[in-house]
C-alpha cells in the first residue's frame, strides 16, 4: 500500500503594503473599479507586493483590489500606467515576463515573454498601442499591444536599462501658422501637429552611463551621449512637453538635457539618413544635497516642479522658474557686472564699451546657466528610505501632492504648498510641508521575528522590532497594533486575552489585547530573551536567555487597588519560581506535551534534556556542527526534532537520546521546525522546517521522507506557526509578508512529487540551453523579440503533432472521395479517433483549432520549432484556410512569418510554387472582400458620428449671439433631422 499525504497550498498573504522590489503608481479615483470608492478624493496607489499587485485607497488605508496571476511566482519589479487608457497597466516581473492588466476586472489581458532576466523599466507610447521594455539583460524590446507580438529587440547598451521614453515629434512649427497649438498636440484650427505616419523615436538610458536616441522607423541608434561623468546613470525623467530631460547618476549628480523636437520631426520626414543635426544638447549639471545615487527623477505633469530621490530618507523638490523670473535674475546679474566693470575703473574706455556691449547681447534665456532656471525648492523628509515616488495630482489644489513608497513597508502622501513667486524671492524660508495620508497600519515596519497562534486558531500575533500586531486569520485584517521593544519570541497565554513577548533587552512584556494596553514589563534576564514556552498545563511559562539561565514563571492573579478608590481589580502577574543555570547561552527551550521533560538548546551545539520536576539532566544530544536554532517535540513525547545553522535537521528518540536520522534539509540555516500538534490522520510525526533559503518543507518523521516543498516567500523565513487543528500553517519572512498555507483534500504521492521535480529540472535546463545557443550568435544592433520557453516548445510540438495526423487524414479522405466518385456506396474510412472525439471535424478545422489556442505572443516562437518538412505540410492547410476564409488575420500572420523565416528554402523548392500560387489567388480575393467591408463600415461610422455631432446642441445660450444667428439664418432654410436606423 502506497502511503498518500494531504497537500498544503498557499491560500493568502497579508502584512505587506508595498515591497521594495517594485515602484508605486498614483491613479485618480475617477477610474476606480467600483463606484463606492469614488468619493475619497485622495486617489489610489498601485504597488507591487511580491508576486501580487495591490491597489490601496490612500485616504482610508484600505485594500481595494489584489491582482494575482496564479501562474506567476516571481516578484513584480515595474508598474506603469497607460497614458491613453488609464485602466490598463503593464507590469514587469523578475523572470523577464510582462503582463498587461486591466484594473477594472483585475485580470491579465496579454502576456509577453522576451527578456532573459528581470524587467527594470517599462514605457507606453502616447497612443497606448506600443510598449517598450528594458531589462537587466541590456536589451530594449518594443511590443505591439494590438497584434500582441514583439516587434523588435534593440541592442546597444552594455548594462541594465534604467530609463525609457517614447518621443513623438510634431511637424516643424513653422508649418502651423493658422492656429495656435494647444497642449493636446492639435492646433486650434483642428489640424493635428503629430506626424503620425512616422514610428517615432525612443530615448533610453542605461547603467553604462550612456543616453541613446533610437529611430524606431529604421530601428537603429541615431545618437549617443555619455550621460554621467561618474560612471553610472540610474534614472531618466522627461518633461511633460518632451522638450527636455534629466539623467541622474551617482553622488547626487543630475544632468539636464534639451531635446531638439524640431530636429527630430525634420529627421522623421527625411528619406536619406545621416544628417548632421544633434538632437540632445547638454544644458548643465545640478547636484542634490544627498550624495547617494539618484534612483528616481519625476516631472510634475502640470506644474513646473521636479522631484528627485536617492535611497535616503528624503525627497528633494526643485522648481523650474518662469521666463520673467529668469529674465529678472539675468538683468540683476548684468547690472552687477556692469557696476563691477565701472567700479574696477577700467582705464581703457574701449574695453569697457566692449563689456557693456556683450552684456546687452546676453538677453536670451536659453543661454542662462541651468542653476538660474531650476532652483531647489524644499526637501521632504520621509518616514523611511524612499524606494519610489509619484506625483499625486488631484484636479484643483493649491498645493502639490507627492506619493512616496518606502522600503520599510509603508506609503506616504506629502502636501507641499506651491510657491507665490514674488513673495518667495523675499524670504528664503523653505515652505512648510506636511504628511496628509499614509498607509502603514496593515503591516510591520521591520521584519517579523516571531509569530504565535491563539488556541482557537482565529488570531495570529506577529512581533517585530518596535511593534506587536494581532491579526484576524480569516479576514487578514489587523485588529490591534501595540508598541513593544525588539521582540525575539512571543506567545498567547491561556485564554487568548494576553500576549507575552520576550525582547532583546531581557524584558518580558505582557499585553492585554482587549484594551490594547501594556499590562506589565518584567526585567526577566540580563541578556536577550531568545525563547519562551508555555507549560502544557497553562499555569506557567519558561524563558531562556543569553545570560545562561532558564527561568520559570507562574501566573498569579493579584487584586490591585485602583488609585484614589477603595475598589480593587484583578491583575495578572508573573511570579518567578525557580531558575536553572546552564553552561552556555540558551537559544531554544521546549516542554514535552506530557510535561515530563524540558529540552534546552545551547550555543555549544548540544541539546540538553532535563526532568521538569527535579531539573536533573536526563539526556545529552550531540551531533550538530553549529548551534541548534529551534526544536520541537512530537504529540506523544517520543520524538524530538532539532534544526541548526548547519542546514541539517536531526530526528532523535526521547527514550534513549538516539539519533534516528540526520537530514540535509535546506541550502541555508534552518530557522524553525514544528511538529503537527495531533495525530488525527496518523500524521503526528510529520513536521515542517523553515529556512533562510526561502522554502518551507514538509517531512515524514517516521519514514524520513520529504513530502512537499512550499515555495512562495521572496525573503528569508524567520518564523512559522502550525495551527492547533493542523489545517493550516502560518509563516513570516524578511519580505515583510505573512503567508497562510492551507491543507487541501488533494492527495500527494511521493513518487509523483519526485517525477514532477525532475520534469521541472529538465525544463529549466532545456530553456537555459536554448538561451545559451542564442547568446552564441554575433549580436547585431536589432534582433527578433522572441524567446523560447517551455510554453512555446510545447505549443510547437502540438502544432507538429496536429500537422502529422492532419496530413494522414487528408490523404485518407482524398482517396475516399476519389473512390466515392466511382462507387457511391463506398463505406467511410477509419479516421483517427482524435477527430471522432471532437465531433467528426475535418483535419483542417482541427489544425486551426490547435493554432488558435496558442497565445498570440507565443505563436511566432512556437512556429520556429517546426522543421522544414512540417512547414510544407503547413502551407497545404494555409491554402485550405484561405479558400474557406477561416480566421483571415491569423492565416495571414502565419503565412507572412513563415515566408520571412524560410524564404531561402521556399525559393529553392520547385514543389512549393503551385501551392503558393493557389494561396495568393485565394488571399487576394478574401482580403479584397475584407477591405470592402471595412470601407463600408468606416463610411457608416463617419455618417453616424456626424449625426451625433449635429444632435449635441447646447442648452444655455448667449442671447446676443442667438439674435445675431437668427438674423443670419433668416435667409436660409431650416435643417430637418432624419433618423437613420
Amino acid at each position: 500500500m502506497v502511503k498518500s499525504y494531504l497537500k498544503y497550498e498557499h491560500s493568502k498573504t497579508f502584512g505587506l503594503i508595498t515591497s521594495p522590489s517594485s515602484n508605486v503608481v498614483w491613479s485618480p479615483d475617477d477610474n476606480a473599479p467600483n463606484t463606492t470608492t469614488r468619493s475619497t478624493g485622495a486617489g489610489r496607489a498601485i504597488v507591487g507586493a511580491d508576486e501580487e499587485i495591490l491597489c490601496w485607497d490612500l485616504k482610508k488605508g484600505e485594500l481595494l483590489s489584489r491582482w494575482k496571476d496564479s501562474d506567476c511566482s516571481t516578484q513584480a519589479t515595474v508598474i506603469v500606467q497607460s497614458k491613453a487608457d488609464p485602466d490598463i497597466y503593464a507590469v514587469g516581473y523578475g523572470d523577464g515576463s510582462i503582463r498587461i492588466w486591466d484594473s477594472r476586472i483585475a485580470t491579465v489581458i496579454i502576456n509577453f515573454n522576451g527578456h532573459r532576466s528581470g524587467i527594470t523599466t517599462l514605457a507606453f507610447d502616447k497612443s497606448g498601442v506600443r510598449l517598450a521594455s528594458g531589462a537587466q539583460d541590456t536589451d530594449v524590446i518594443v511590443w505591439d499591444l494590438v497584434a500582441e507580438i514583439g516587434l523588435f529587440r534593440l541592442r546597444g547598451h552594455k548594462n541594465r536599462i534604467t530609463g525609457l521614453h517614447f518621443l513623438r515629434p510634431g511637424k516643424p512649427q513653422d508649418d502651423v501658422t493658422d492656429g495656435e497649438i494647444n497642449e493636446l498636440g492639435t492646433s486650434s484650427n483642428g489640424h493635428t501637429v503629430d506626424s503620425s505616419d512616422h514610428a517615432g523615436f525612443l530615448l533610453t538610458t542605461s547603467k553604462d552611463a550612456l543616453i541613446k536616441v533610437w529611430d524606431l522607423a529604421s530601428q537603429h541608434c541615431i545618437e549617443t551621449h555619455v550621460a554621467q561623468t561618474n560612471g553610472e546613470c540610474w534614472s531618466l525623467g522627461v518633461s511633460p512637453e518632451e522638450d527636455g530631460c534629466i539623467t541622474a547618476g551617482n553622488d547626487g549628480e543630475l544632468k539636464i538635457w534639451s531635446i531638439n523636437l524640431r530636429g527630430l520631426s525634420e529627421a522623421s520626414q527625411q528619406l536619406e539618413a545621416g544628417s548632421e543635426t544633434s538632437y540632445l544638447r547638454e544644458r548643465g549639471t545640478l547636484y542634490r544635497q544627498g550624495k547617494e545615487r539618484t534612483l528616481g527623477v519625476v516631472f510634475h505633469p502640470r506644474r513646473s516642479y521636479i522631484a528627485a530621490h536617492g535611497s535616503e530618507k528624503a525627497i528633494e523638490i526643485w522648481r523650474i522658474r518662469s521666463e520673467s523670473e529668469v529674465q529678472k535674475t539675468l538683468v540683476r546679474k548684468r547690472k552687477r557686472r556692469r557696476e563691477k566693470a565701472l567700479a574696477g575703473g577700467v582705464n581703457d574706455h574701449q574695453s569697457t564699451g566692449e563689456v557693456l556691449e556683450k552684456e546687452d547681447k546676453v538677453e536670451d534665456i536659453s543661454s542662462a546657466d541651468i542653476s538660474e532656471v531650476i532652483v531647489p525648492y524644499v526637501i521632504v523628509r520621509t518616514g523611511g528610505k524612499v524606494r519610489s515616488i509619484d506625483w499625486a495630482s488631484p484636479r484643483a489644489s493649491k498645493s502639490i501632492q507627492l506619493l512616496a513608497a518606502t522600503t520599510n513597508n509603508q506609503l506616504e502622501v506629502y502636501s507641499v504648498p506651491v510657491s507665490q513667486k514674488e513673495k518667495k524671492q523675499k524670504s528664503d524660508e523653505p515652505p512648510e510641508y506636511n504628511r496628509t495620508f499614509s498607509v502603514e497600519m496593515p503591516g510591520h515596519r521591520t521584519d517579523v521575528r516571531s509569530i504565535a497562534l491563539s488556541s482557537d486558531d482565529r488570531m495570529l500575533a506577529s512581533a517585530s522590532n518596535g511593534s506587536l500586531k494581532v491579526w484576524n486569520v480569516k479576514t487578514q485584517s489587523c485588529i490591534r497594533t501595540l508598541e513593544c521593544g525588539y521582540a525575539l519570541c512571543s506567545s498567547f497565554l491561556p485564554g487568548d486575552k494576553i500576549v507575552v513577548v520576550g525582547n532583546r533587552n531581557g524584558e518580558l512584556e505582557l499585553f492585554d489585547i482587549a484594551s490594547s494596553t501594556l499590562i506589565e514589563t518584567v526585567k526577566a534576564h540580563e541578556g536577550p530573551v531568545w525563547t519562551l514556552h508555555v507549560h502544557p498545563d497553562g499555569k506557567s511559562v519558561v524563558t531562556g536567555s543569553a545570560d545562561k539561565t532558564a527561568k520559570f514563571w507562574s501566573f498569579e492573579i493579584v487584586q490591585e487597588e485602583i488609585p484614589g478608590t477603595r475598589r480593587t481589580t484583578p491583575r495578572l502577574k508573573l511570579l518567578h519560581t525557580r531558575t536553572l543555570k546552564v553552561a552556555d547561552d540558551i537559544l531554544s527551550i521546549r516542554y514535552s506535551p506530557d510535561s515530563r521533560l524540558l529540552a534546552i538548546a545551547l550555543l555549544d551545539n548540544t541539546v540538553k534534556v532535563f526532568f521538569v520536576d527535579s531539573l536533573k539532566l536526563f539526556l545529552n544530544l550531540y551531533g550538530h556542527k553549529l548551534p541548534v536554532l529551534s526544536m520541537d517535540i512530537s504529540y506523544d513525547s517520543k520524538l524530538i526534532v532539532t534544526c541548526s545553522a548547519d542546514k541539517n535537521v536531526r530526528i532523535w528518540g526521547l527514550d534513549f537520546g538516539d539519533c534516528h536520522k540526520a537530514l540535509f534539509a535546506h541550502q541555508d540555516s534552518i530557522m524553525q521546525v514544528a511538529f503537527m500538534p495531533h495525530n488525527q490522520d496518523g500524521n503526528g510525526h510529520h513536521f515542517f522546517s523553515a529556512s533562510k533559503d526561502r522554502i518551507i518543507k514538509y517531512w515524514d518523521g517516521d519514514k524520513f521522507d520529504q513530502i512537499q516543498k512550499l515555495q512562495g516567500h521572496h525573503g528569508e523565513i524567520w518564523a512559522i506557526a502550525v495551527s492547533r487543528t493542523g489545517d493550516f500553517l502560518a509563516s513570516a519572512s524578511h519580505d515583510k509578508s505573512i503567508r497562510v498555507w492551507q491543507q487541501t483534500d488533494e492527495q500527494i504521492f511521493l513518487e509523483e512529487e519526485r517525477e514532477k521535480e525532475l520534469e521541472e529540472l529538465y525544463e529549466n535546463t532545456l530553456t537555459t540551453s536554448l538561451e545559451q545557443d542564442e547568446t552564441g550568435e554575433e549580436k547585431s544592433e536589432v534582433a527578433a523579440a522572441g524567446k523560447q520557453t517551455g510554453e512555446t516548445l510545447m505549443a510547437g510540438e502540438k502544432i507538429a503533432e496536429a500537422l502529422e495526423i492532419g496530413m494522414i487524414d487528408l490523404d485518407i479522405m482524398r482517396e475516399w472521395n476519389i473512390a466515392k466518385a466511382t462507387q457511391p456506396n463506398t463505406a467511410p474510412p477509419q479516421r483517427n479517433p482524435m477527430f471522432m472525439a471532437y465531433g467528426n471535424i475535418s483535419a483542417e478545422a482541427h489544425v486551426l483549432n490547435v493554432v488558435q489556442k496558442i497565445k498570440a505572443a507565443a505563436l511566432q516562437d512556437a512556429l520556429l520549432v517546426l522543421t522544414f518538412d512540417k512547414v510544407t505540410a503547413f502551407f497545404t492547410f494555409l491554402r485550405l484556410w484561405a479558400e474557406r476564409q477561416w480566421n483571415m488575420p491569423l492565416t495571414c500572420r502565419i503565412l507572412f512569418f513563415m515566408l520571412k523565416t524560410h524564404h531561402r528554402q521556399i525559393v529553392a523548392s520547385k514543389t512549393m510554387r503551385p501551392m503558393l500560387d493557389g494561396i495568393r489567388e485565394n488571399l487576394r480575393k478574401a482580403l479584397q472582400q475584407q477591405k470592402d467591408e471595412m470601407g463600408f463600415n468606416l463610411a457608416a461610422l463617419k455618417f453616424v458620428g456626424s449625426r451625433v455631432l449635429e444632435k449635441g446642441t447646447r442648452d444655455y445660450v448667449d442671447e446676443e449671439l442667438w439674435d445675431e444667428e437668427e438674423k443670419s439664418m433668416k435667409g436660409r432654410k431650416k435643417r430637418a433631422f432624419v433618423d437613420v436606423a
